[in-house]
């Protein structure tokens, strides 16, 4: 072979091994970088994870962005905890994240954070706690087990607190909202079913559900960063969908609102006027007949009014001396429950109790209305806490169908406060039938529940909770009561 062309061949060889060798250290390059940038990206994400501050974190409020006020895509900043609208660039989150260095940020609805402005997904296991918080799950198992759970849960602050015992924010007035929501927290039937909608179907969700939902989880939730919840959202739900029968500006009648919820969610689940159409009727919903001098007809009820006897003339009932407090009238719950039983006196017009349902409300009229003012009747309703006898209020012939003995304990208790003093505002023809009369800011309703754990009884009053002995449950006006039947 020519010296020529061996020299040729041999450089082409050198040539080839050496582009080789380039190509090489160009991929070993490529795979080195892209695994240094994989780590720093773990690592600038496992710093920005520390700049959350879950104490100024609070999921109660209206979503909306704090900038625009729009209600869509809105993103919590879990530095500060405010809200803002979308994450892409020229939106008011990246803007954030640049101006206030706040970086991590999480969608409100899909509860998936982000790295702004590098939009970047963050998939850590730290942040279950928080998403827990923004939408508590609960599965069959949990549902099942919380009447019979003790355990005290801790906040933040190491407050301690019993999961579904907690306080409700007053935000104007509507502590009259604070003890219904309450009342249908502590309902079985209305809690399960409201704890285990927390998923999402795909459907478009009904708003009053929803939020009521989200609500009741928030309250039985075991992991609270505070031992309160603010039933903001709801409220503005039930001022909305009520055409502001219901207001923040003035007390409402809480009987008047457990009424209207209870009607709205039944309608909203899908129920008819058919017996157990949906669970508000399967909890609730009795059945009467109504006898006069013509025909007898039956009559479904959700709840049974009772009336008290007319209020003294000339009575001090001032409720601060233990003397005046003597000479109030009192009356038995059974005396006042004989209106709807077979014993009573013949009449034209009669009402008998022929089914009962698994919780029975109990509304005792004590507010009269006459053409100058609103009075509030304080008769003492004297009440047994177990054991009530409703099944000798039903006939003879329907009392073997619902057991030889049907007795029903007390489970709720609301109560007023205060002397009601007339009250009327520019808005409204009539006056306020619960205005506001305690004289120094206090709330006029609280709630008394019993924790099906222990037996034991709680007193709730707003953002005030604490444990009370059974005997405290006559010293305040009673006005609405739950009955619960022992199968």
């Amino acid at each position: 072979m020519p010296l020529g062309k061996r020299a040729n061949m041999e450089a082409d060889a050198e040539s080839a091994h050496s582009k080789q060798m380039k190509v090489d250290a160009d991929q070993t390059w490529d795979t080195e970088t892209e695994e240094e940038a994989m780590d720093e990206t773990y690592q600038i994400s496992d710093v920005y994870l520390d700049t959350i501050n879950r104490s100024n974190l609070d999921f109660d409020f209206e979503q909306q962005c704090s900038v625009s006020l729009s209600t869509t895509n809105i993103y919590a900043c879990l530095v500060c905890g405010k809200y803002y609208q979308g994450r892409g660039p020229k939106t008011h989150a990246y803007f954030h994240s640049i101006n206030d260095d706040h970086h991590v940020f999480i969608n409100l609805q899909s509860r998936q954070a982000y790295i702004l402005p590098d939009n970047c997904q963050i998939n850590s296991k730290s942040l279950n706690d928080i998403k827990q918080v923004i939408s508590p799950q609960y599965s069959k198992q949990a549902i099942a087990s919380l009447d019979s759970r003790e355990k005290q849960a801790f906040d933040l602050q190491g407050k301690p607190y019993l999961p579904g015992f907690v306080g409700l924010n007053r935000i104007k007035s509507n502590s009259f909202m604070n003890v219904v929501i309450q009342l249908i927290a502590h309902v079985e039937p209305l809690r399960n079913m409201l704890l285990s909608s927390g998923e999402s179907t795909g459907e478009q969700p009904d708003v009053l559900l929803s939020k009521l939902s989200l609500l009741v989880r928030k309250i039985w939730h075991a992991q609270k960063f505070k031992a309160h919840v603010s039933p903001h959202e709801l409220v503005q739900e039930v001022v909305s969908l009520s055409k502001k029968r219901f207001r923040l500006d003035q007390e409402g009648d809480p009987y008047e609102l457990l009424i209207w919820l209870l009607n709205t969610l039944h309608i909203h689940l899908g129920g008819t006027r058919k017996r157990n159409s949906s669970i508000v009727y399967q909890a609730f919903q009795g059945e009467m007949l109504k006898k006069d001098s013509k025909t007898d007809r039956k009559m479904p009820f959700l709840a049974l009014s009772l009336e008290l006897p007319p209020k003294p003339l000339f009575t001090n009932t001032s409720l601060d001396d233990p003397d005046d407090r003597a000479e109030i009238p009192q009356v038995s719950l059974m005396t006042l429950l004989q209106r709807y039983g077979s014993a009573q006196p013949e009449h034209t017009s009669m009402l008998q109790l022929t089914k009962l349902p698994c919780y029975i409300i109990c509304h005792i009229k004590r507010f009269n209305k006459n053409e100058f003012a609103v009075e509030k009747n304080p008769t003492v309703v004297n009440f047994p806490v177990r054991n009530l006898p409703f099944g000798q209020l039903l006939p003879q012939d329907t009392r073997e169908m619902h057991g030889r003995d049907t007795t029903y304990d007390l489970v709720i208790n609301i109560c007023h406060v205060g002397e009601q003093l007339p009250q009327s505002t520019p808005d409204t023809a009539q006056p306020d039938v619960t205005a506001e009369t305690t004289g120094s800011g206090e709330s006029p309703f609280m709630v008394y529940i019993r924790n099906e754990a222990n037996g034991k009884w709680f007193m709730l009053h707003d953002l005030q909770v604490k444990p009370i002995m059974p005997q405290m449950l006559f010293l305040s006006d009673s006005y609405i009561q739950v009955w619960k039947r022992n199968d």
